[in-house]
Formats: C-alpha cells, sequence, structure tokens
C-alpha cells in the first residue's frame, strides 16, 4: 500500500548546472528541515536533489518497519538522479544525513568529491536509549528528538515519538560508519552546533581528528542547536557549503 506523504515531506529536485549536490535529512526528520539549505544552494545554480528517506515523512507505523537499507537505497536513488544530470556529486547532509554524506565517502568515493555533514552523529552517548534497543519488554516508542532549534517560532516537520525497532538499524549504521571514518579522503566541511540536545556536540571535533581526509575543517555553528539548518546559523550553512562546493571543483 502507498503511504501518503505529508505536507512538505516531499522531496524536492532542482535542475541546473553540471555540479550536484544531494541533501539528506535525518532520522524521524524530513525533507523539510533541509530544504532552506537545498532552495539555496539551487539559486547558486546547482542541480540539487533532497531525497525523502524510507519511512519518513509518511507515518510512526511505516518508519518502524524501515532499515539502514532501506535509507541507504533512498539515497542512492537520489545519487542516480544526480548522476544522470551532473559530473560532480557533493553530497550534505544533517544529522543522520551527514552520518550517511560519510559513509557514502568511504564506500563509494567515486561518486562523492565532497562532503558537507552538519550536526552529523557517529555516536549518540545515550545510555538510556541503548537500554531499550534489545530488550524484549521496551516500548513500542521513545520520546521524540524533534524541533532542537533555538530561534524563536521554528518548527521541524518530525515524528513526535520514535518508533523502537529502526533505532537498531541506525545504532548499527552509526557505529559501522565511525569505523569507516579513518578510511575516507574525500574533502570534508564538518558543521557542528556548539550547543545541541540531541547528538552530542564532540561528534564534530571526533569526526575531524578520525577522519582521513587531508582536507577536511571543522565549522563552529554559535547560534544553532541540532536542526541548525533551520535555525540562526542557516544562511552561514548556505554561504560555507557554496565556497566549498566552488573550491572543490563544483
Amino acid at each position: 500500500m502507498e503511504q501518503r506523504v505529508m505536507e512538505g515531506a516531499e522531496p524536492f529536485r532542482f535542475e541546473g548546472s553540471g555540479t550536484g549536490v544531494l541533501v539528506s535529512h535525518g532520522f524521524t526528520g524530513t525533507t523539510q528541515s533541509v530544504r532552506p539549505l537545498g532552495e539555496a544552494l539551487a539559486e547558486e545554480g546547482f542541480t540539487v536533489m533532497g531525497p525523502r528517506l524510507a519511512g519518513h515523512g509518511t507515518s510512526m507505523e511505516d518508519h518502524a518497519q524501515s532499515t539502514a537499507l532501506d535509507w541507504i537505497s533512498s539515497i542512492e536513488e537520489g545519487l542516480t538522479w544526480l548522476g544522470q544530470r551532473t559530473h560532480t556529486i557533493f553530497f550534505a547532509g544533517l544529522s543522520m544525513g551527514g552520518m550517511f554524506a560519510l559513509y557514502f565517502a568511504a564506500t563509494r568515493p567515486d561518486l562523492v568529491r565532497g562532503i558537507i555533514p552538519i550536526n552529523a552523529c557517529v555516536y549518540l552517548n545515550d545510555p538510556e536509549l541503548a537500554r531499550v534497543i534489545f530488550d524484549p519488554e521496551a516500548p513500542a516508542t521513545v520520546p521524540g528528538v524533534g524541533s532542537d532549534i533555538k530561534a524563536e517560532g521554528v518548527e521541524e516537520l518530525v515524528y513526535p515519538e520514535v518508533p523502537v525497532p529502526p533505532v537498531k538499524d541506525f545504532m548499527a549504521i552509526m557505529r559501522v560508519t565511525d569505523d569507516l571514518l579513518p578510511t575516507i579522503t574525500t574533502p570534508a566541511l564538518i558543521l557542528q552546533s556548539t550547543e545541541d540536545h540531541v547528538v552530542p556536540p564532540e561528534n564534530g571535533p571526533h569526526i575531524l581528528e578520525k577522519l582521513g581526509s587531508e582536507d577536511k575543517e571543522l565549522v563552529q555553528l554559535e547560534n544553532s542547536y541540532h536542526v541548525a539548518t533551520l535555525d540562526n546559523d542557516a544562511d552561514l550553512i548556505a554561504e560555507r557549503t557554496i565556497s566549498f562546493i566552488r573550491e572543490h571543483g563544483g
């Protein structure tokens, strides 16, 4: 049965130059969280693809059945669309989307020219969440992690709760990506909020240190929480991303 997609959670595509940018949202989130970045990149003339990851932007029941392989497949479809239209591809992503930018830089270095992980997570440091993952008595859902935004009056389109089953896959792909970091040689612009109530801000320095890339930089976002792409630093993120892409042949 085809799932109805929430208004605002649809994938977005903007055709432009021969430089493509894939922009991925995060776990339990939707394309709404990264659409402003996608639009800023499109205004700059790039070809932009924002995939809706499987199980996201529909229903929590749908999300509960989605797996890391499904999310990878959603991203691969987006990369294929870009590959048919562009000669160079960059990958920007928020939270789990940033983690996938790292994952694809490790596993498909032939495809990705540069990566821009934004508040990416390779570890959560959350014992309470870890405790429920394999607990047979665990609830079906745990409290949501959405709308961690400093700016007043901004809401993220996100599930109100987190279904527990896909958290296993999230944890697994996160740990796999952490182990892959030293193998990555792709240029990287790491953007990290200094105050983040979802992902430990220490992820940024950790990624910077472990990343095998010689060309890597960490930029601290001083005025945003986790969903920085909808927060006070949204313009800074767009500016830094655009200049990074330009510097690296985009």
